[in-house]
């Protein structure tokens, strides 16, 4: 049966009960379903579980297929389930010229499968794109990188009707690129030379006008790219340095969420310009600063990483980084939708500066925003005004998170790196419901659609449901 759900203005149409990408619908986390069960864990309600390699991408849900990408040793792969049994249809493998560095935290097989409900398309920080058709039959590939990226790529690629979105931030050398989703043709590619690392997944937004836009949360701003042409057409300012949440939007605002180190507020210094700093550090007259010559020990002890393009030395465009850096504060924002140019002034709403998560994307549910970070706290806040309604612990699940929370017949969904997924009552004054405990780690998002749970661990995926 064909359906269409309309979530902000972008008229997405697949089946009925569909998850087609990070997190669903327009990476919103929130499923339409309501008929759901409420007793579930491995064993109880469980229709079927498949034993897979790990890997932090989430599952994507199309017609009746399951897509996910996952490594084993050297090797990396996608793979088709069924999604009614769970049995594996074909497994893929794809290159893997190089094995970047990637922070503990991070996999060789972090973004998400994105589909048109027939086709797959993957991202692999070693490889780049490949494409599949429904049964397996690789249809284009697209090489990418190697990246300049300590931590290694995990943005999810993103479909907006025949053009592939691909953001590709690093150190130096970030772009931006859209390729036909039938061809593997580039059909543009914007350079993005102010934006350093980023992990954040576009979110696609239908203006005004009737063009869509896609909404890149980058280093220091979001900027609005015309789907089809990769025009900027709007941006907007004060975000942190980082970003590695995927915002969230509603019909008129988006919800941005950064949280990166020594950014905190209070942990601000001046830096003096870089003209300054070369007439009293610059000791060989070349206009950059290598190590021995910089007189900050702040500075150089983190010479590597401030380094941006692996010179062996600090140039113009690394010192500007580094002093965009030390000003900015983490928060989450909120900015109205839309306009021309530079709409920060405009646009902004409100920010919230306090307890931040610092990989999950935030949550917007029946007018709350829902904030969920290391130690299980969780946080809601009025999503009109930015006011905290409610801050507590999530008993029974401390520990790091990874995974996005998710909500679904009104009940959130949240699971900690331990593998122990709350289930909460949403509102004002949450409250946890139960826990239920899955005995090993969890970083994939879990994905609600058709009335069933699907959520992945280091080594399954789990499908719950009633069963009778």
């Amino acid at each position: 049966m064909r359906g269409c759900f309309l979530l902000a203005g972008l008229s997405v149409s697949l089946f009925a009960a569909d998850w087609p990408t990070f997190r669903g619908p327009n990476a919103s986390g929130v499923s339409p379903d309501t008929n759901l069960i409420e007793e579930f864990g491995p064993g109880k309600n469980q229709i079927w579980k498949t034993e897979l390699p790990p890997g932090h991408s989430s599952p994507v849900l199309v017609g009746n297929r399951i897509y996910l990408t996952a490594y084993a040793q050297d090797k990396l792969f996608t793979f088709a389930l069924d999604r009614a049994s769970g049995k594996v249809l074909w497994r893929r493998e794809a290159p893997r010229p190089r094995q970047e560095k990637l922070h503990k935290s991070n996999s060789p097989a972090s973004p998400s499968a994105a589909s048109d409900g027939r086709n797959v398309f993957v991202f692999f920080t070693d490889f780049g794109l490949l494409s599949y058709g429904p049964d397996g039959e690789e249809r284009w590939r697209v090489p990418l990188g190697p990246f300049n990226n300590p931590m290694g790529q995990a943005a999810t690629p993103v479909l907006s009707g025949n053009t592939l979105l691909v953001p590709c931030d690093q150190e130096s050398g970030s772009f931006y690129v859209a390729l036909d989703k039938d061809t593997g043709k580039v059909k543009w590619r914007v350079e993005r030379p102010d934006f350093t690392r980023g992990f954040s997944t576009p979110v696609l937004w239908k203006a005004p006008n009737g063009r869509m836009q896609a909404l890149q949360a980058g280093s220091y701003r979001l900027v609005a790219y015309d789907v089809e042409t990769g025009k900027e057409e709007w941006f907007v300012r004060g975000l942190t340095w980082q970003l590695k949440p995927t915002p969230v939007i509603d019909n008129e605002n988006i919800y941005v969420l950064g949280w990166a180190g020594e950014a905190d507020p209070g942990q601000q210094e001046q830096v003096p310009e870089f003209g300054e700093v070369l007439t009293n550090w610059d000791k060989n007259k070349d206009g950059k600063l290598q190590r021995d010559e910089i007189g900050n020990p702040k500075i150089v002890k983190g010479f590597d990483e401030l380094d941006l393009d692996r010179d062996g030395a600090m140039g113009p465009r690394d010192w500007q980084m580094y002093q965009a850096k030390r000003a900015v504060v983490n928060g989450v924002n909120a900015f109205k939708l839309g306009g021309s140019g530079d709409m920060t002034a405009a646009n902004t709403l409100w920010k919230y500066e306090k307890s931040l998560p610092n990989v999950p994307s935030p949550l917007l549910y029946q007018g709350v925003l829902y904030l969920c970070k290391e130690g299980g706290i969780l946080t809601a806040l009025d999503a009109k005004t930015g006011k905290v309604l409610k801050q507590g612990r999530i008993t029974g699940a401390p520990g790091a998170y990874f995974a996005s929370p998710i909500a679904a017949g009104n009940k959130i969904y949240t699971v900690s790196e331990e593998g122990k997924m709350a289930i909460i009552k949403p509102g004002a004054d949450w409250e946890v419901v139960k826990i239920v405990d899955f005995t090993e780690p969890v970083n994939a998002t879990p994905a609600i659609i058709g009335n069933r749970i699907y959520v992945r661990t280091h080594n399954a995926l789990y499908c719950f449901g009633k069963t009778s």
